[in-house]
């Protein structure tokens, strides 16, 4: 098959694109032939694209662990997708990603894709959805009537919760760059503030909940912003300071067959629409994460 692989340490300028072995599925598996995928500027700094789960080196190694494809094939003993499925899901961390024309994957990291559904939207949903999700449901424990500020309130992760709290009812303030404001209010925010313009905290009373995509002195500030009772909840680091009566919680997405199934329905109803900023071919994978880290908006998403 072809694949986007990087075969040592570094940044994007080592991704090539070559012939690779076809994966095939392990117990519990399922191999994917990949439609679209999506991925995480960051990712080639994770331990993970490195080394598997024991330690050892696992190079060279495919990126893109959002995935949305149609099942090729399944592991004996395998339960949940079939072949000929349409699906969307996660890759594991600790192995190939999507980038390449299959992958194989976790059955139980997958969930049914709904017809309605287009691939290319689909892979800009696993990791940024699921994120979102656990942020403000799990970890936030974000109710009706409730008030939060997603930090990023314009990114892939960002607006994906922006829509996820208005939905459930509760009022969202955004944060982000003057040039985040259309996106966010498109994706349901109340209210705006921008961040090179003003203070956060100088422009909102004590909320529920602060969901934090952008790390940064604005992490440390955001405790201060927090009602007793309420939750600090970030995906870039620990918090360094707890709100005073409050929770302050740092988390790393997992996958949920469950959620995934959530969001599915969400985005195929239009009450959920991923922020896709920019769409490569494989070919262009590089390009990708170079376009990315230049400050393009929303998910970029490659398509096989």
């Amino acid at each position: 098959m072809r694949a986007v692989r990087i075969h040592r340490r570094g940044g994007s300028e080592g991704l090539v694109v070559e012939d690779a072995p076809r994966p095939g599925p392990a117990t519990g598996d399922v191999v994917v032939r990949v439609h679209a995928a999506g991925l995480v500027p960051d990712e080639l700094d994770w331990p993970g694209t490195w080394v598997d789960r024991a330690g050892r080196d696992r190079t060279p190694s495919i990126p893109a662990h959002d995935v949305a494809g149609v099942v090729a094939e399944v592991a004996y003993g395998t339960t949940g997708p079939a072949v000929g499925d349409r699906v969307f899901g996660l890759a594991d961390w600790h192995r190939d990603g999507a980038a390449a024309e299959y992958v194989a994957v976790e059955a139980r990291n997958l969930a049914r894709l709904p017809d309605p559904l287009e691939f290319t939207a689909a892979a800009a949903l696993p990791i940024a959805g699921l994120t979102a999700w656990q942020g403000l449901f799990v970890h936030g424990g974000l109710e009706s009537g409730q008030t939060v500020v997603v930090h990023g309130g314009g990114g892939g992760t960002g607006g994906l919760a922006v829509q996820l709290a208005r939905d459930a009812g509760a009022h969202v303030i955004a944060t982000g760059r003057a040039h985040a404001a259309g996106v966010a209010a498109e994706m349901g925010a109340h209210a705006f503030i921008d961040l090179e313009r003003q203070r956060f905290e100088d422009a909102v009373e004590p909320v529920d909940l602060v969901f934090d995509t952008i790390g940064g002195d604005l992490l440390a500030r955001s405790a201060g912003a927090v009602k007793p009772g309420g939750a600090l909840v970030s995906i870039t680091a620990p918090p360094p300071v707890e709100p005073a009566g409050g929770r302050a919680v740092f988390f790393i997405v997992e996958p949920d067959r469950d959620q995934l199934a959530e969001l599915a329905k969400l985005a195929a109803s239009g009450r959920l629409r991923a922020h896709v900023g920019a769409v490569y071919p494989l070919a262009e994978t590089r390009e990708a994460f170079e376009a990315k880290r230049k400050g393009v908006s929303g998910k970029v998403v490659i398509e096989v």
